[in-house]
């Protein structure tokens, strides 16, 4: 009986490691991927700086045009031209 319960103790402390080695190497893959997912953002968000900088550009001279298009409305007595 003693010798019973030496080895389903041993089996139970190897399936015990098993299951940490198995967790660890989960977490490990999931950092892994976490650490990807990252990567990828950063990269997205860059992009993006570079596309709102462009559009911020455009949207500038659309207000420009607009302000001078307001002021040759708003003069009704001809003098700006």
């Amino acid at each position: 009986m003693r010798n019973l319960a030496v080895a389903v103790g041993c089996l139970l402390l190897l399936g015990g490691i098993a299951v940490v080695v198995i967790a660890d190497q989960e977490r490990l893959a999931a950092i892994a991927a976490v650490k990807a997912e990252i990567v990828r953002v950063e990269h997205a968000l860059e992009e993006s700086r570079g596309e709102n900088l462009d559009l911020a550009q455009r949207l500038t001279t659309l207000r420009s045009q607009i302000a001078e298009q307001d002021a040759k409305i708003a003069d009704t007595t001809g003098f700006l031209q």
